[in-house]
């Protein structure tokens, strides 16, 4: 019953894939978890499944302070970064950057201006950078409470608390892997259209909840396309994620103009939602796994340093920037 009231709710808000699509992406990839991960996480699947729609749901009109720090986090349009030599691995270096290509332009570009801030750029891999490493120190307190009592009744707690990120993270990784969550043309097509696509804001709608209800995605669909898991480098894996989604922007559009989405049979838009609900499953279980092994508290990258020249708020820091009051996340 939570899971049909919370259905509703989600899909009055036309957001992101549709429960459906979250839930498959989450739930694949708690079953794809290597034997030599964390494994504790598999009875806690429909906790995990649960939480992949709660983003979602933080972006009510009614909840303004809850909708303004959170409707970024479910874009990366990629479009509005060509200003940009690099991506800073940090929120906020982002958002100032933003900050300062606004005040340079909006005199004599000021519809540019108007879209060149952090709500119409979107700070989607912030946001998966950010649960990622919220789970990895839960793990981390886990394998230590797990070290000092296998009987303490708090482990539980943490292996729920792990899930939670889990789940959480689970909704970016999904979000970026639907093409139109990293495009200006994310609600019908944006600017010149010379191949005349839709300018139909409902085309995000019919191939990311329509269709993928229509031909009743299922966790099976998606099994054979999840690859072994494997350590990866968490930003990098999530930008290369991101551009390999953005690659299929107008193949949504093309098989819109195909009317593919009000047809099951569809071959190659079923191809396309099976590969992109995959790739969103796929990514999380990598971070997952990627988050166990960095956990390890024995590894020396995990013990505490109190040197003030590596602490990111100290102003030895080399890297220190003065109006974050922080050094960038580093490389």
């Amino acid at each position: 019953m939570r899971f049909l009231a919370l259905t509703l709710v989600l899909t009055q808000l036309a957001l992101a894939w549709g429960p459906r699509g979250h839930y498959v992406i989450n739930r694949s990839a708690v079953r794809a978890i290597a034997v030599d991960g964390p494994v504790f996480l598999k009875v806690h699947e429909d906790w995990i499944a649960y939480w992949s729609v709660i983003p979602d749901s933080w972006r009510g009109i009614p909840d303004p302070n809850s909708k303004i720090l959170e409707d970024p986090n479910h874009g990366w349009f990629q479009e509005q970064f060509s200003f940009m030599k690099a991506i800073p691995r940090s929120r906020y270096e982002f958002v100032l950057a933003l900050y300062d290509e606004h005040n340079r332009i909006k005199a004599k570009e000021p519809e540019r201006a108007a879209l060149t801030n952090v709500r119409w750029t979107g700070t989607m891999p912030y946001a998966a950078m950010e649960s990622y490493e919220h789970m990895r120190i839960a793990m981390r307190r886990y394998r230590l409470a797990l070290k000092q009592n296998p009987k303490d009744p708090n482990l539980k707690m943490i292996e729920l608390e792990i899930a939670s990120y889990m789940g959480r993270l689970g909704h970016y990784t999904g979000d970026s892997a639907m093409p139109l969550h990293d495009t200006i043309h994310h609600d019908g097509w944006q600017g010149p259209n010379p191949k005349d696509y839709t300018r139909d804001p409902r085309v995000h709608g019919r191939f990311e909840s329509q269709f993928v209800e229509l031909i009743e995605l299922q966790e099976a669909d998606v099994k054979p396309l999840i690859q072994p898991a494997r350590r990866v480098d968490p930003w990098t894996a999530i930008m290369d994620h991101i551009a390999a989604s953005f690659s299929h922007v107008e193949e949504v559009y093309q098989l819109d103009k195909q009317d593919a989405y009000s047809n099951r049979d569809h071959a190659a838009a079923r191809e396309l939602v099976y590969k992109q609900i995959a790739a969103g499953s796929q990514l999380l279980r990598d971070l997952t796994h990627t988050a166990w092994i960095e956990s390890d508290v024995s590894t020396p990258m995990n013990r505490q340093n109190f040197d003030p020249t590596r602490n990111p708020i100290s102003p030895a820091n080399p890297r220190y920037n003065p109006a974050t009051g922080s050094a960038p996340a580093a490389p």
